[in-house]
């Protein structure tokens, strides 16, 4: 059984002709397809779905002759419906259905004597092929290659590489404040009480990855019912993240800083005004997440706001704990991809079907970036296919990044750390993708993003002389840590 996806282009009579194209379902186990148009014969379309076309009897034989058959889906098989048509003369038969396009199954040895193409078609494209094109119409099939390279690439490179490094100066901006706060006594108490970073220890790292293996083996499981409270926990993260990231904003504009008093507090309005459009946007996204026509932009955003927030709130203490927490996370993505389809029952990776959604799942985890695919194919008539990359291969990396970042701020590096690092990672992604084309399956991004990233910082502070400082963190942060 398979679904392979072709592209039926439909040309009108007119001067000069219209042409559409429609999505296909075919069997390449049956019979193969012309790569482009320029390989393709075109055929007169015959207009037969007031019939199923499961005995001879049901249509005749002048109707079929050399022409591209068009019945409707009915109870018989499709192997009967093609040794009918065949036996008539027709060119191609087209199977409408009036349900979702599903793979075409038969025994592939039964299909040995017939040579005519068959293809599944949606009854409502036949329906608007007559509304566009005309009673009389020309079809031929083809399946086009799935192009080695597409744009979305270049999209979710963007997004990664702004977030990482948006995220690393941010975290580096809020150092600097710490640094003034502690050398200003009468600020001091005031800026601990606004500080709401984590700072994560060798034990809580190794407690961190320890969780991660344990979620994904329970999302593997229990997918259909921990999804619900992923997409929960997303919701209400996104909606505090996109906040925290536009107070960021608001809070360098001078006007409008009107307040009112609250529960023995004074509040922006402004600031109130921000919480609910938050929240509206995390809610709306929860509505409508399954409207792949643009609820993906809005997941984006959210997106993003959830990996700068993680990025700046969690701070590693020194480059040891970098190491950690970024090669055992190197790990845990290895081994999840590229170890457990020896594993499992059906030979697929654990990672790999929880992205996915085991079992055909309708409900995504919404824990990645998603662009969806810009060059035309028959994946993208078809359906709408996304280019993805998880949070974790923004936030993981984005957190040396960020520690980079707060060193140069600690010694007055003139942002060489976070410079260096910002760019291994860009060139860690660009390998991905490079990777990612020649090998034509999905790759652990961790496995070219670690290396990068962590070589690159150990050669700038083993240049620089600093490598002892860089690993046990700086006097100033040891010191003022609780």
């Amino acid at each position: 059984v398979t679904a392979d996806e072709g592209i039926l282009h439909a040309s009108g009579r007119g001067v000069p002709p219209v042409t559409k194209d429609y999505c296909t379902i075919y069997n390449s186990n049956w019979i193969s397809l012309p790569k482009s148009l320029d390989n393709a014969t075109f055929v007169t379309l015959q207009n037969l779905t007031s019939t199923v076309l499961c005995s001879p009897a049901e249509a005749p034989s002048a109707l079929m002759k050399d022409k591209a058959v068009v019945v409707l889906r009915g109870n018989c098989t499709f192997l009967e419906k093609a040794r009918i048509a065949q036996n008539s003369g027709a060119k191609m038969l087209l199977i409408a259905s009036k349900t979702r396009l599903s793979p075409l199954s038969d025994n592939k040895t039964d299909f040995e004597n017939v040579t005519l193409p068959v293809a599944l078609i949606r009854y409502n494209d036949i329906v608007d092929m007559q509304l566009t094109l005309g009673n009389e119409v020309n079809v031929t099939l083809y399946s086009p290659p799935l192009p080695e390279f597409d744009c979305s690439m270049v999209v979710i490179f963007v997004i990664a590489v702004f977030t990482v490094a948006l995220g690393g100066y941010w975290s580096g901006a809020a150092e600097l404040e710490n640094l003034k706060a502690i050398a200003s006594p009468g600020q001091r108490e005031t800026r601990r009480k606004k500080e709401e970073n984590v700072t994560f220890t060798t034990v809580t790292v190794i407690l961190f990855v320890v969780i991660c293996c344990v979620m994904l083996v329970l999302l593997y499981f229990f997918y259909k019912w921990l999804v619900y409270v992923i997409i929960s926990v997303f919701c209400l993260a996104s909606a505090m993240s996109l906040y925290n990231c536009l107070a960021a904003l608001i809070g360098e504009i001078p006007f409008g800083q009107c307040r009112i008093a609250c529960c023995n507090k004074n509040i922006e309005v402004r600031l109130i005004f921000l919480a609910v459009f938050c929240i509206a946007a995390a809610v709306v996204w929860a509505v409508f997440r399954n409207e792949d026509r643009w609820a993906w932009i809005l997941q984006d955003i959210l997106g993003i706001a959830f990996c700068l927030n993680f990025i700046k709130t969690l701070k590693m203490p020194n480059f040891k704990s970098c190491v950690i927490l970024l090669g055992l996370l190197l790990l845990y993505d290895v081994f999840f991809v590229f170890i457990t389809p020896f594993i499992t029952k059906n030979g697929a990776s654990i990672m790999v079907e929880v992205a996915a959604g085991p079992f055909g799942n309708s409900e995504k985890l919404p824990v990645v970036i998603r662009v969806p695919r810009l060059e035309y194919s028959a994946s993208t008539l078809c359906d709408m296919p996304f280019s993805l990359l998880g949070f974790g291969d923004i936030i993981v990396p984005g957190l040396l990044v960020a520690y980079c970042r707060r060193f140069d701020v600690q010694t007055s590096s003139s942002s060489v750390y976070y410079i260096s690092c910002t760019i291994a990672y860009a060139v860690g992604m660009v390998l991905t993708f490079v990777v990612l084309a020649l090998m034509k399956m999905g790759q652990p991004a961790l496995l070219y993003l670690v290396p990068c990233t962590l070589i690159t910082s150990s050669l700038v502070a083993w240049k620089r002389k600093e490598m002892k400082k860089f690993w046990k963190g700086s006097s100033y942060q040891v010191g003022w840590m609780p």
